[in-house]
């Protein structure tokens, strides 16, 4: 990537105004809720008397994901922007994308662990989304002796964690209430918020990105290669940490789905609403990145999904 096209994709703003980000929260606070009315209380049961799977997938999602992509933005080095660099982390410090159960439906996976593993993976974002963002953020801006370009990496703890929370961990906890007291009710309305979550982010990354579609236009096969790449690497760490560790097929399934698939809409909020930078507001490379894993996801998620479907396996396998 030339330094002009570094320049024009990180020359990409988005400002929301206070009307726009409440729109967001309440919406993405919304798809978090109908993620949790599949969560019911017994599935944890049966799935931590056999907890193997449940922590390979745990390790995965936030240890070897942040680690590995943290080396690969170093492997890009001057490809990639420190902004976009950034943007990935940010990405792989997130939990599980709200869209994960239904791809594992679809793939015939463990289910009930892909369940487990995104409440697992929501509730510990609270903590571990900010700590990995900040540490493999400063990290990498120390190693690639880049932190002279851009301003320093400060997140502010407090204000992150209230926005995690009130996004992921009230939504999660009326979500499992309404499913555990009102089971009919949860499942009418699960399905169509898994539909609203796709149609909702797809529509939040058009409507913050109209006012700059020519640049954004002229930057996305950049971003599109980079994008594709990690999130390859995702589903191979996915993958191929549940061979390692000789799981079930399904769990292998899901454990791909779960690693592959993030919670990008999250991030893009933490961007737009939080000052992760210290009297910087977050922008370019940043944005672009998260913005376009939410799409790509989506469809390198159905294609996985189906590829499995399509793959009969025995289940002692």
């Amino acid at each position: 990537m030339t330094l002009e096209t570094a320049q024009t994709i990180d020359s990409i703003q988005v400002s929301l105004n206070a009307g726009g980000m409440n729109t967001i929260n309440i919406v993405l606070a919304f798809v978090m809720y109908g993620v949790a009315l599949g969560i019911n209380p017994k599935i944890f049961v049966d799935v931590f008397r056999q907890p193997k799977s449940v922590i390979v997938g745990a390790v995965c999602q936030f240890i070897l994901l942040p680690a590995f992509t943290f080396l690969l933005a170093l492997a890009f080095g001057k490809a990639i922007s420190p902004m976009m660099a950034l943007g990935m982390i940010l990405v792989a410090s997130c939990p599980g994308g709200n869209i994960s159960n239904f791809m594992s439906s679809l793939s015939k996976a463990n289910v009930e662990l892909s369940v487990s593993l995104t409440a697992i993976s929501t509730a510990l974002a609270v903590i571990m989304t900010p700590a990995n963002f900040f540490l493999w953020g400063n990290l990498y801006l120390h190693c690639a002796d880049v932190a002279s370009e851009i301003p320093t990496l400060s997140i502010p703890l407090w204000d992150v964690f209230k926005t995690i929370f009130i996004l992921l961990g009230i939504p999660l906890a009326l979500g499992m209430l309404t499913s555990h007291f009102l089971p009919k009710v949860a499942e009418a309305l699960k399905k169509p918020l898994q539909w609203l979550s796709i149609v909702f982010f797809i529509a939040m990354v058009v409507l913050s990105f109209w006012s700059n579609r020519t640049a954004f236009l002229q930057c996305i096969k950049y971003i599109f290669l980079v994008v594709l790449i990690h999130n390859l690497l995702a589903l191979l760490i996915g993958f191929s940490t549940a061979s390692a560790f000789k799981l079930p097929y399904k769990d292998k399934r899901t454990l791909t789905i779960e690693t592959g698939i993030q919670n990008s809409g999250l991030g893009l909020v933490l961007l737009l609403g939080t000052d992760i930078f210290t009297n910087f507001p977050p922008h370019g490379g940043m944005l672009v990145i998260t913005a376009w894993w939410g799409v790509w996801h989506i469809i390198s998620g159905l294609t996985v999904s189906t590829v499995f479907s399509l793959t009969r396996k025995k289940e002692n396998q």
